[in-house]
C-alpha cells in the first residue's frame, strides 16, 4: 500500500481514539441536541461509536481497502450532507480522504456542528487536513460531487449537477423479514434497527414483512427500551398526528403509546409508524424485494445472505454498516478510483 495511504489509514484510526476521549468533541455532542432535539445525546454517541468501531480501525480500513487497486486521486470532489442522521456524510468523507481528494463540504443546517468538530480532532493529528479539506456555503469549482438528499431535492441535483460526474442519492427505507420464531433477543435488537434516530435513516426499519396469522402482541413488550420515545416532544408530535389520522379514517391498526403498526404496500411509512405486508411464500417475497430493490436500503432477517436486491443485516445492526456497505449499493470507491 502507498505510504502516502498508509499514513491516512494511521490518521484515521488515531481518530477513531480520539472521538471517544475527547472532551471538547463530548461538549460538541451536547450542544448538538441543544441545537437539533432529534439529535439526542445517546444517538449521537451510538452514531459516533458505529464510526470508530466499524469504520477507524486499521486492520478493517485495510482489509476494505484490499479490494481496490489504489492510487491517488487528484481531483477535487463537492459532498453534500443529509441532516436526518447524525453525520451520515461521515462514510462519503472517509472514502475521499483515503483516496487523497480535495474535498469540499456542503453541510446541512441540522448537522452543521458534529463534523467541524471532528475535523478539528482531525487537523490535530494530520497537519495537511485544513489544506485538503473545506466546508463551504456553496459548490463551486469541483471535478465531481456526492450528494445526498431527499427525492425532491435530488431532482434538483439532477438538473444542476448534470455535466458532472457524480453519485446522487434519493430517499430509501429499510424492511426486516420476520418468520414468527424470533426470539425475545431478536425483537429487541429490532427495536434498535427500527427506533435509533427516531426512523429517520434509511437504514431504518421501516416495514415489516410478517408471516401470515402473525402475532403483533409479541412486539411491544419487545420494543420497551425506547419506552423513553414517549417522552420526546417532537416525535409524538408526529405520533399524535398519524394515530388521529388513523382514527379519523377509521383505518385498522396495531399500536402502543410509541409505534402504530398499519397494513401497508408501501416500503416508506411516517415517523412512529411501521408498515407491514403480510407473506406466505418465500419465492414470493424475493421477487417482491427485488421489485422493491431501488425503495430498499437494507434487509433486517435472522438469516442474511438468503435475500437479494439490497444490503443485509442481522437483527440490531442495520445501523452498523460495514466500509463495503455502500449507499444505494453503489461503489463510492470505485467511482473515485475511476475519476
Amino acid at each position: 500500500m502507498d505510504k502516502a495511504i498508509e499514513k491516512r489509514l494511521d490518521n484515521l484510526a488515531a481518530l477513531g481514539k480520539s472521538l471517544k476521549t475527547s472532551e471538547r468533541f463530548k461538549e460538541t455532542i451536547q450542544r448538538a441536541e441543544v441545537k437539533n432535539p432529534w439529535f439526542t445525546k445517546g444517538f449521537v454517541k451510538t452514531a459516533v461509536n458505529a464510526i470508530a468501531d466499524e469504520m477507524l480501525e486499521k486492520t478493517k480500513l485495510q482489509d476494505w481497502l484490499n479490494a481496490y487497486p489504489l492510487h491517488e486521486v487528484n481531483k477535487t470532489i463537492g459532498l453534500i450532507f443529509a441532516g436526518n442522521v447524525p453525520l451520515v456524510g461521515f462514510h462519503d468523507f472517509l472514502c475521499c480522504y483515503v483516496a487523497g481528494c480535495r474535498i469540499k463540504i456542503k453541510l446541512s443546517s441540522k448537522d452543521d456542528d458534529l463534523f467541524p468538530a471532528i475535523l478539528s480532532l482531525l487537523s490535530e493529528i494530520d497537519s495537511e487536513l485544513n489544506e485538503r479539506v473545506e466546508i463551504v456555503d456553496t459548490l463551486k469549482n469541483f471535478d465531481a460531487v456526492i450528494a445526498t438528499g431527499s427525492d425532491n431535492t435530488n431532482r434538483y441535483f439532477e438538473y444542476y449537477f448534470r455535466d458532472y460526474p457524480k453519485i446522487l442519492r434519493a430517499n430509501r427505507n429499510s424492511v426486516a423479514i420476520l418468520k414468527g420464531n424470533e426470539s425475545k433477543e431478536d425483537l429487541e435488537k429490532l427495536a434498535d434497527d427500527i427506533f435509533l434516530y427516531f426512523g429517520f435513516g434509511c437504514r431504518n426499519v421501516s416495514k415489516l414483512y410478517v408471516p401470515v396469522g402473525y402475532n403483533f402482541e409479541t412486539l411491544f413488550p419487545a420494543f420497551q427500551a425506547y419506552a423513553w420515545l414517549h417522552q420526546h416532544t417532537k416525535y409524538m408530535n408526529n405520533y399524535d398526528y398519524n394515530r388521529t389520522i388513523l382514527l379519523m379514517n377509521k383505518t385498522p391498526h396495531f399500536a402502543d403509546d410509541k409505534v402504530m403498526l398499519v397494513e401497508d404496500a408501501r416500503i416508506a411509512s411516517p415517523i412512529a409508524t411501521l408498515h407491514y405486508e403480510y407473506w406466505h411464500d418465500e419465492n414470493i417475497l424475493a421477487s417482491k424485494l427485488k421489485q422493491n430493490a431501488d425503495k430498499i436500503q437494507c434487509i433486517v432477517s435472522g438469516n442474511p445472505g438468503k435475500w437479494e436486491g439490497a444490503s443485509e443485516a442481522v437483527f440490531g445492526n442495520a445501523q452498523h454498516p460495514a466500509l463495503n456497505d455502500y449507499a444505494d449499493g453503489v461503489d463510492t470507491m470505485t467511482f473515485l478510483l475511476g475519476l
